[in-house]
């Protein structure tokens, strides 16, 4: 019986899969050629500032590649180079002022403001290099929070009511959510994405009682409580020393092992080599894109070189 059900679950897992909008099947002649949709595209995208003065700055210029599934990619270059605005747009977290972008096979040109809130919660996972962890917070509290602003967004409320009152509020409102959204659910979840980077031993620890190496696993568990399609990190070391920065991108490394996209924004060209693929920029434009050759595993490393 066990083996039926495998062969049964196995079908009907290829037919909603290929149904999907991850996977197409082109025909040709007597064959068929199943390939899959990629994840990111971006098609001449060009990023443009400008003063009251009239003043253009190009931040990016004519950007053109796409990233597949599953796929560990570094956006590399100097300071001013458009990384971390093209990490932006890509992220949702702004427009192209031309050009198209491509997430999961939709022209996000059409999307509404909800709509990218949603995408950015449900399907993307933000990592920086400043952390951005609510102080005065514990550790669970903090990873939680996505999962919070998807139950809110769910029943039509405003996020940040929750924040009026203070911390007595916020923790009013996390116990309104469990008692009607599956408390051992979600919290699963979250000790699920703690234990991925070793934290799930912090759990009520605040964010001032942590290192900056354990602040940024708290920030990587967090962008990965709601299993984001692709998880993009803005220099995640930069601020870390070389021992915890190694074990940031042994973590990153071992998520992409286990078929997680990542992007990673660096300067810093050891880092980039942590990826399997990198994307140069220079001036606003890509200037060089190319599998690594020769990668560093993090695990083989004893610090992170700088």
């Amino acid at each position: 019986m066990m083996v039926w059900w495998r062969l049964f679950r196995g079908l009907l897992w290829r037919i909603v899969f290929l149904q999907s909008s991850h996977e197409n099947v082109l025909t040709e002649g007597n064959f068929s050629f199943i390939y899959m949709t990629p994840l990111l595209v971006c098609e001449r995208i060009e990023k443009i500032y400008e003063s009251e003065e009239g003043v253009k700055t190009f931040a990016l210029r004519g950007a053109s590649f796409s990233i597949d599934r599953g796929e560990f990619v570094s956006l590399m270059g100097p300071s001013g180079s458009g990384k971390s605005t093209l990490m932006h747009l890509m992220g949702l977290l702004d427009r192209p002022t031309s050009g198209a972008y491509f997430f999961a096979g939709e022209n996000t040109q059409a999307f509404s403001s909800d709509k990218l809130a949603e995408i950015r919660n449900k399907n993307l996972g933000f990592i920086f290099q400043s952390f951005n962890l609510l102080p005065r917070t514990s550790v669970f509290e903090n990873v939680e929070l996505p999962l919070l602003y998807d139950m809110y967004s769910d029943r039509g409320r405003n996020f940040f009511d929750m924040f009026r009152g203070g911390r007595t509020n916020i923790k009013a409102s996390f116990a309104e959510v469990w008692r009607g959204g599956g408390v051992n659910t979600y919290r699963q979840r979250v000790m699920d994405a703690l234990h991925s980077v070793g934290m799930d031993h912090r759990t009520e620890y605040f964010t001032n009682q942590l290192s900056g190496g354990e602040m940024q696993r708290v920030a990587i568990a967090r962008a990965l409580v709601n299993d984001p399609d692709v998880i993009f990190a803005d220099e995640p070391t930069g601020n870390l020393d070389s021992k915890s920065g190694l074990k940031v991108m042994e973590i990153l490394q071992k998520l992409n092992d286990a078929g997680k996209t990542i992007v990673l924004v660096t300067h810093e060209a050891v880092t980039a080599r942590h990826a399997k693929r990198i994307l140069s920029l220079a001036d606003g434009s890509i200037v060089a894109d190319a599998l690594i050759s020769n990668r560093v595993f993090a695990d083989h490393e004893r610090e992170l070189v700088k």
